[in-house]
């Protein structure tokens, strides 16, 4: 129920854009910069959302409602529109799939060239070969005398 009485005039839409605009002042009023009762305040800025929580609500039911005539009246509409978005749904994936191929596509060739860079004899043989590799880098211990 509204909180007060409805112009007939206003329509859901009204109302909710009207709280909304509300929500807003009620931040920027000269009021909560000057900082007076911050109590005060915070009570009337849980109004505003609240009313306008209700508005939205009223809003979502209205639109509800207006769905569920909708799909007893012309049931083929709402089985168009279902269609509709699962063709749209699988546009979005099959571009995602052709995104990641891509990707992968250009992984693979950055894997390809790294290994054809390599030349057999650089490659290590055998579990321990890589550190013999790297080790042998490493500048033996000077002895002193």
């Amino acid at each position: 129920p509204p909180a007060g009485p409805r112009n007939p005039n206003n329509t859901l839409v009204d109302e909710l854009e009207a709280s909304f605009e509300a929500c807003f002042a009620s931040l920027v009023s000269q009021d909560y910069v000057n900082g007076t009762d911050q109590e005060e305040i915070r009570t009337g800025v849980d109004q505003c959302i609240q009313k306008f929580l209700d508005v939205a609500r009223q809003t979502e039911c209205f639109f509800l409602q207006k769905r569920l005539q909708l799909s007893v009246q012309k049931p083929e509409q709402v089985i168009k529109e279902d269609v509709s978005e699962l063709r749209n749904e699988l546009q979005r994936k099959e571009a995602l799939i052709q995104k990641h191929l891509s990707k992968l596509r250009h992984w693979q060739q950055v894997l390809e060239d790294s290994v054809q860079h390599k030349k057999p004899a650089e490659m290590p043989q055998g579990p321990l070969a890589y550190l013999e590799q790297a080790s042998a880098n490493i500048p033996a211990p000077m002895k002193q005398t």
